[in-house]
Order: C-alpha cells, then structure tokens, then sequence
C-alpha cells in the first residue's frame, strides 16, 4: 500500500519567507511615486529627498550581513520578526515629519534597518538550511518576492497617493507589515534539524553550527577572510553595478523620468510595477537556470543585456506608453535581479559555510552602488534639467559587470573553506518532488 504523501516543512518555510519578503518590499515600492509629493508639500530639492533614499539603500545592505549572523546566533523568526515591525514604526513615523532629517530617520533608517534585515542575505539564510535539492529555483522564488510586492503595492500607492495623499500611503504599507508579524511569529521553523528531518533534497540531518562569539565578531570575521580573495571584489565589484542600475536608479527615478516626458505618475508607477511582474518570471528562471548552467556565464550575460537596454531608454520615454517602451519594461523586468540566484551560488561555491553572510557583504556593496546612483541621478537631474546622462552611465557600468563577471571563469572552486558540520542519524521520513 501506498504511503500518504507529506509535504516537506521546508516548502512551508519558504512559503512563509516570501510572504515576509512581499511585505517588506511594500515600503521600499513607495520612493518613486514619493518623490514629487514630497518635493511639491515640503519644497525639499529633490536632491534632498534622493539622499534620504540613498541612507535608506545603504543601510539595507549593510544591515544585510550583521542580520545573517544574528539569524545563526538568535533565529530567524526573531529576527524577522523585530524587522517587520522596525518596517512598520519607520513608515508610520513618516506622517508627522515637518522636516529633512526627520524623513532621514524615518525612511532611512529605520526602514533601511528593517528591510535590511530582511534582504537577499535573509534568502540565502533560508536556503542554505532547508534545501538541498532546488536550491537555485528556490532562490530565484524568494528573490521574487520583493519584485512581487513591488507588483502589489507599487499601483494602489500611486492611487492612494493621488486620492488621499502620500501620508495615506505611508500608513497602508506600515498596517501591512504588522500583518505579516503573526504569520512569522507561528509558522517560520529555524532549522529542519530542530524537526528531526533532514533539508529537502538530503538523507541526513544536519545539525546546525553553533556560532561562537558575537554576530558583530562572525560577520566581520567573514568578511575578513573573504576580502583576501579575488573571487569576492570581483562579485562585489559586478553587484555593486547592479544595485546602482536597479534600485538607485531605475527603481528611483523612473517614475519621475517618465513624468518629466509628460507620462501621467500613476501610468510611470503601473509600468514600473510591470517590471516587477516580469522580473518574477525571470528571477524564478535564473534560479532554474542557475541550477543546470555556470553562474559565471549568467551574470556576464546578463549584465550585457542590461547595460544595452539602458543604454536605448532615454530615446523611449513619452507622454504616452508606446510599444518600444513596453518592450524595455519586459526586457529590463526580466533581467532586473536575475544576478541574485547566480550570485548566490557563487558565494556558496567559493566561501562554503560562510556563504550566506558573505553574500550579505556583497549585498551590502549592491545597495552602496544603489545609494550612489540614487543621490547621483537626483543631482543631475537637478543641474541638467534631465536624467539622460545617469541612463548612459548606467548602461555602460553593466557592461562593466559583465567583463567582472567572465573574469570569476578563469578561477573556480572554493575560495576558503569552513568545517561542515557533523551529520546526526538520519531519521526516516518520505518526499516527493
């Protein structure tokens, strides 16, 4: 007879992570369609408003690194958790500003503090202890998840900013996040070890390490050691690019580019939340892909098709949405961060056990890239009168990338190497695919 079919717990997990995911890219979603409220009630230069984004950026890849160590030292649910509502406290505070800094503090950082704790390091948190077996396409799924909330939230901010205001805005991403604290709080496991189970994929339990010393000392101790290596500056270097050419730029300053072609902000805001539609298609692929392919030819692909199409977006924008458009938005959504499942294998390739919060560090080079175009393309378009010039840059930086990332081929395997840790008895337990 046929034994009933169970569902592994790590599919549960990452369930769970991509609905904490959705909820915490729902505030990073707002800056653009932001910017010229803001600019409009307060008379900030958008400069001013640009550097808010950019601490905001900043520290959502610093904090990337220190929040992978905590999650080994205190777990992940608390850490989550204690994320979501530092979201939500940022986003709410945002209502009673009346000045510069107070945006600074609240939208930078304690916003930046709480996605931060929830960024692609968190992603590769979750999969190098629940899989196995699917681990890139799982990657490419969590990844997702903040393109996904970009798709939900991003056209209703538009309209809600339009109807009601930015303050209404701000107040409906702050209730989301709350929402997603119970659902952390009851359902995200920390290790499958904890369960008697083994990762999805594997016959053993694998007991987790035990961290010794403070997250403070294993995050800079990672870091330490993956500096001395070659494979690490040229990641970096290549995720640095992509931060400044996605989130800084791109996820910035579309929506107010548009708008200075004469585009309606709600029309801007609805096809930049098209790229986050098509950027889950295309992270889910890369993931896939990521499985079968060298990650090393991926990114050097994919940041070559990036900086091409950056490099024909200025001639694109219009008062109205016409098809070569349309074709940038699903081209540039496909590639968005599809660099995120290769990178992440290549971080767990080179540095082993340290993996994830390498890839933290690397993480917090992407939003150091973010952070420069963010306050960058707000000055030229300050002193220009347009944002052709950060376009043009931006194309040729992903260019760059790609010639980093073919330069990681003429040197694999690991980079250093970390003690695995010991294997218990396996316990009996049935899956399927």
């Amino acid at each position: 007879m046929n034994r009933p079919v169970r569902l592994h717990p790590a599919w549960i997990v990452a369930a769970v992570a991509f609905v904490a995911l959705v909820g915490a890219a729902g505030f990073r979603a707002t800056p653009s369609v932001l910017l010229h409220p803001l600019h409009a009630e307060f008379r900030w230069p958008l400069a001013t408003i640009s550097a808010a984004v950019s601490v905001n950026l900043l520290l959502y890849g610093l904090t990337a690194p220190f929040a992978a160590a905590l999650m080994d030292r205190f777990g992940i649910r608390r850490v989550v958790a204690a994320a979501l509502v530092l979201v939500a406290a940022g986003s709410g505070l945002t209502v009673f500003m009346t000045a510069s800094w107070q945006l600074i503090a609240a939208w930078g950082v304690l916003v930046g503090l709480g996605t931060g704790s929830m960024a692609l390091a968190f992603v590769a948190t979750v999969t190098g202890r629940w899989f196995v077996r699917r681990r890139g396409l799982v990657t490419g799924v969590l990844t997702a998840g903040g393109a996904a909330g970009q798709l939900v939230f991003l056209p209703g901010l538009a309209v809600l900013v339009g109807a009601y205001g930015w303050r209404a805005a701000a107040l409906v991403v702050a209730g989301a996040a709350l929402l997603v604290v119970p659902l952390v709080l009851r359902l995200l496991r920390e290790h499958p070890a904890d369960l008697g189970l083994p990762p999805y994929g594997a016959s053993e339990i694998v007991e987790p390490a035990r961290p010794a010393g403070g997250a403070a000392a294993r995050a800079i101790g990672a870091l330490t050691q993956a500096a001395r290596t070659r494979p690490f500056w040229l990641l970096a270097a290549g995720f640095a690019i992509c931060g400044a050419t996605t989130n800084g730029l791109v996820g910035t300053h579309f929506v107010p580019a548009a708008h200075d072609h004469g585009m309606p902000q709600t029309t801007a805001a609805s096809l930049l939340a098209l790229v986050g539609l098509f950027d889950i298609v295309g992270t889910i692929a890369s993931g896939w892909l990521t499985d079968r392919y060298d990650p090393r030819l991926l990114l050097g692909a994919y940041y070559a098709l990036r900086g091409g199409s950056l490099l024909l977006l200025p001639g694109l924008f219009a008062a109205t949405t016409e098809p070569s458009m349309l074709v940038f938005v699903i081209f540039y959504g496909l590639d968005w961060v599809a660099t995120v499942p290769p990178t992440v294998a290549l971080c767990r390739e080179y540095f082993g056990t340290s993996g994830a919060v390498v890839f933290g560090w690397v993480f917090a080079s992407h939003q150091f890239g973010a952070a420069v175009a963010a306050t960058g393309a707000g000055l030229i378009r300050d002193q220009l009168g347009t944002y052709h010039l950060a376009w043009y840059v931006a194309g040729m930086l992903s260019v760059g990338a790609a010639v980093l990332s073919l330069m990681l081929l003429r040197r694999r395997g690991a980079a250093f190497t970390e003690p695995v840790p010991v294997a218990a008895a396996p316990k009996a337990w049935s899956y399927r695919d």
